[in-house]
């Protein structure tokens, strides 16, 4: 997320004086480049890698405060989420063994983080989206306490005007209005950074868009949110809607989100990209620098260009250019966004190593690859990609057009060994990596593909917090086996801890989401035929916003019946005048042992569930006698000899 220190007290002034060091910063941008005071003729790479902190029950674990103090170490750092931990890679130059090391270091990182983790109680899982994710971990309680992010929020919501809506349409439609940006924190990436000079910074760029939808059809990793089935890489839609800032109308007009993949190939130079972002987005977070960036060059320094590096830091292109600098030399750096935490550390270094190995091969092509694909061929297949994952439809250079697992397999995976070897990447590291990978999409295996499979096999078994935490469970024990995603067997549930306590603590682990619901205008009959069809005993009543507003239950409907003409409310009654007006609701965070202590106490035997002004679920007496079942079952396991 970058800088950290802001300023929390922006006024109009304010944002004049960094809007005037923002621009200063592009004309000192512009001096450096016109004086090759840029690193050339190496090529670095390097990466960030962010991560879940869970707990026993493979929940969000909000104790990054925590695990950072026991973690001393400069590589490590903050994201959005008190659940979330990043660690930054140390660069390589472009040969050799550069693989190996990065594989080597993330392993290192993250046997850290893990140390540090179960020092805290939790543990460290790498998946793009963790599928034990629920709505109620999402609240400002669970934001990292930094300035920059509660800032980020504040200003996110005014330009936005508002709650931020989130429609996604997948293999389930999935629709949610948040009152704040942590929805961004369901996600998390490893994103890789690749150095290059400015002269050939075009050309490597265009090859980076290029190249993300093949490479993302084969990484997938997030095929779930908040307990519904998307697309193979949700991270994708989810990102670009939870910090989208135009208000309602503005994208009507052709206002481009925060969060997007461009909207053509880069003609000449870096400056490009930094003019356009400054032109088209407003400034979010602001502070004031002492560093003028002129007088830096002129006595021979490289200026840290601090207020390009924020607003750069708050537009979230899916290739983004990064400026970074030392003492003798600035660089340009392309980071690639695309890519999901997990499923293995080998996985994500093959994913990296196929990244790397286009763009080399592919900069030694005759013709630049603005001239042989049309760039709307390369932004479709990063959201075919981002849907179908390895069967996406793909166009590549020259028209050609076939699945992406055809591609991969026949063209590109040949493509990136040639780079590497071209570059002198160990030959055993290449048959590591790509060989990973080529068996990914031959199998079609996939961590999205895998984690679809596993649900399917599990059914409706169980409830659905049981089978997203047997997910969970499995993909981490897996994960620890170092084994990559193609080889892995599916979850099962049987194969989840011996007992299922955890999934029945709160009213939202159990409760039935399955709803049938009538409206206080529909008439009675409706509302009987619904309960005889369904073989239910209560109907909870909304109105046409989604609100809970009554609750109809099979008792009224006899009195009704047993009332006949004596009950006094005409020849086709409506729900409204049977409903119970204003019914007992609890939230999905109620304990378990609280439900109950309520039903009986109320002697009520149905309990809706809602969060804010929104029906969620039920409870019913059904559901108590099942998970009183399923904990004496437990009990039972945990006693015998």
């Amino acid at each position: 997320m970058g800088e950290q220190n802001i300023s929390t007290t922006v006024d109009d002034e304010h944002l004049r004086n960094f809007m005037k060091a923002l621009l200063d910063d592009v004309v000192a941008l512009e001096a450096l480049l016109e004086t090759d005071r840029f690193e050339s003729g190496v090529r670095r790479v390097g990466a960030e890698q962010e991560m879940f902190l869970v707990d026993r029950s493979l929940r969000p674990a909000s104790v990054v405060t925590d695990v950072l103090e026991r973690l001393t170490d400069p590589r490590f750092t903050t994201e959005l989420a008190r659940f979330n931990l990043e660690a930054n890679l140390s660069p390589q130059v472009f040969n050799s063994s550069c693989l190996r090391r990065m594989e080597d270091e993330l392993n290192e990182l993250i046997g850290m983080a893990r140390d540090g983790a179960r020092a805290c109680g939790a543990d460290v899982l790498l998946t793009g989206i963790l599928p034990t994710l629920r709505r109620g971990d999402l609240g400002l309680d669970n934001m990292t306490p930094k300035p920059r992010y509660l800032e980020l929020n504040r200003t996110l919501r005014r330009l936005r005007g508002g709650d931020f809506h989130v429609l996604i349409r997948g293999i389930e439609d999935f629709e949610t209005t948040h009152d704040n940006v942590m929805l961004e924190s369901c996600n998390t990436s490893f994103q890789v950074h690749f150095q290059v000079s400015p002269e050939e910074f075009a050309k490597f760029y265009n090859l980076a868009q290029a190249i993300t939808g093949p490479l993302l059809a084969a990484a997938v990793n997030s095929p779930v949110l908040l307990k519904h089935r998307l697309w193979h890489e949700t991270r994708i839609a989810l990102f670009e809607r939870s910090v989208d800032t135009r208000p309602t109308g503005r994208g009507e007009r052709g206002a481009r989100p925060r969060v997007h993949f461009g909207d053509g190939w880069i003609r000449e130079s870096v400056l490009e990209i930094f003019r356009e972002d400054i032109a088209r987005f407003r400034i979010l977070i602001a502070n004031t620098f002492d560093e003028n960036p002129r007088e830096v060059i002129a006595r021979g320094g490289i200026p840290k260009l601090s207020a390009l590096r924020m607003h750069n830091g708050t537009v979230y292109r899916w290739n983004r250019a990064c400026y970074g600098w030392d003492e003798n030399k600035a660089h340009l750096r392309i980071e690639n966004r695309v890519l999901p935490s997990g499923p293995t550390v080998l996985d994500e270094v093959a994913n990296a190593a196929f990244f790397f190995g286009m763009m080399a091969n592919l900069a030694e092509e005759p013709r630049r690859i603005e001239q042989t694909m049309e760039f709307e061929a390369a932004r479709t297949n990063f959201f075919n990609a981002a849907r179908d994952g390895i069967k996406a439809q793909m166009t590549w250079a020259g028209g050609k057009t076939t699945s992406a697992q055809d591609l991969l397999l026949s063209e590109l995976l040949p493509r990136a060994r040639a780079g590497l070897k071209f570059v002198n990447v160990d030959s055993d590291d290449i048959d590591r990596y790509i060989g990973c990978l080529e068996e990914r999409v031959k199998s079609g295996k996939t961590g999205a593909q895998w984690m679809l499979s596993s649900l399917h096999d599990m059914g409706e078994q169980g409830t659905a917090d049981i089978r997203y935490r047997t997910l969970s469970t499995a993909m981490l024990a897996n994960q620890k086996t170092g084994a990559p995603v193609h080889t892995w067997e599916n979850a099962k549930l049987e194969a989840s801890p011996g007992n299922w306590r955890d999934s029945y603590q709160t009213a939202g682990q159990f409760m039935s989401t399955d709803l049938f619901t009538v409206q206080p205008h529909d008439i009675v009959d409706l509302a009987a035929n619904i309960m005889d069809w369904k073989k239910i005993r209560h109907l909870l009543v909304e109105d046409e916003s989604g609100r809970l507003v009554g609750l109809l239950s099979h008792r009224a409907l006899v009195r009704l019946v047993a009332r006949g003409t004596r009950s006094g409310i005409g020849e086709h009654p409506t729900v409204e005048a049977l409903m119970v007006k204003n019914p007992l609701t609890i939230g999905p965070e109620m304990p378990t042992l609280e439900v109950m202590k309520l039903m009986r106490e109320r002697r009520v035997s149905c309990l809706p569930v809602v969060e804010g002004d929104k029906l969620i679920g039920v409870i019913t007496e059904a559901d108590l006698i099942e998970v009183s079942s399923k904990l004496l079952e437990s009990y039972l396991r945990d006693v015998q000899p």
